[in-house]
């Protein structure tokens, strides 16, 4: 193999992300397929919900502190605010579904290799404003009490 062909254009390694994507962009579609893969052989089932929550569960449990803990305590909130939504893993990170369409997601700073996690809603949420600009992804580092209210505030308002 030539050093042309192990290198890219401007002599950037040939994994860069400004070629495609980083290892963790790659990591998180080879979760994504796996889950999928997952989802079809297990069909729709409260066996499914439960193995689904088992797996959310799980992955919460792999995160190192101080994601862990904010982790498990989002699962707290959402089951107890929106118990209708169903844990599953969403690009292998933990994600609740309405109709098996992802609502809302927790990503791992620490999976992302990023200085902060982030708890997001999808278009599936009723955040709109009338202004015409809302948040639907949130910084976390920590989870105050402020910040958990702020969260149960737009659970309920996502399922409206």
């Amino acid at each position: 193999m030539s050093t042309a062909s192990k290198a890219s254009k401007g002599g950037r390694p040939a994994n860069s992300s400004e070629d495609g994507f980083s290892e963790v962009e790659r990591a998180a579609i080879k979760d994504r397929a796996v889950e999928l893969k997952s989802a079809a052989r297990r069909g729709r089932s409260a066996d499914k919900a439960a193995a689904d929550e088992k797996d959310v569960l799980a992955k919460i449990a792999e995160m190192g502190q101080p994601d862990r803990a904010v982790a498990e305590r989002l699962h707290v909130i959402i089951r107890e605010v929106a118990p209708e939504l169903a844990p599953k893993l969403w690009y292998g990170q933990p994600a609740y579904a309405r109709a098996g369409k992802v609502m809302c997601f927790f990503r791992s700073g620490q999976a992302d290799k990023e200085r902060y996690s982030s708890f997001g809603f999808t278009t599936e949420a009723k955040l709109d404003e009338e202004h015409g600009l809302w948040p639907t992804s949130f910084a976390l580092t920590e989870l105050s009490d402020k910040g958990e209210a702020t969260i149960r505030k737009l659970l309920k308002k996502a399922l409206a």
